[in-house]
């Protein structure tokens, strides 16, 4: 068995040096893009879930 992790761990470590990393700016980018995006729906889940809970506020009470 831990004859099969060492090998296993060696491919893996050939694998990862074949890997094409993205350059800082890039990576910086994407993950803007990425807390935009999440900001964006969690703002529109939240306007939809206030406008719900209204809707449904008013049919309770009504």
């Amino acid at each position: 068995m831990l004859a099969k992790s060492k090998e296993f761990l060696s491919g893996v470590k050939a694998e990862v040096k074949k890997v094409t990393w993205p350059a800082r700016k890039e990576a910086v980018g994407g993950t803007m893009v990425v807390f935009v995006v999440v900001a964006f729906i969690g703002l529109f889940l939240w306007i939809v879930d206030t406008i719900l809970s209204k809707i449904v506020e008013g049919m309770i009470s009504g």
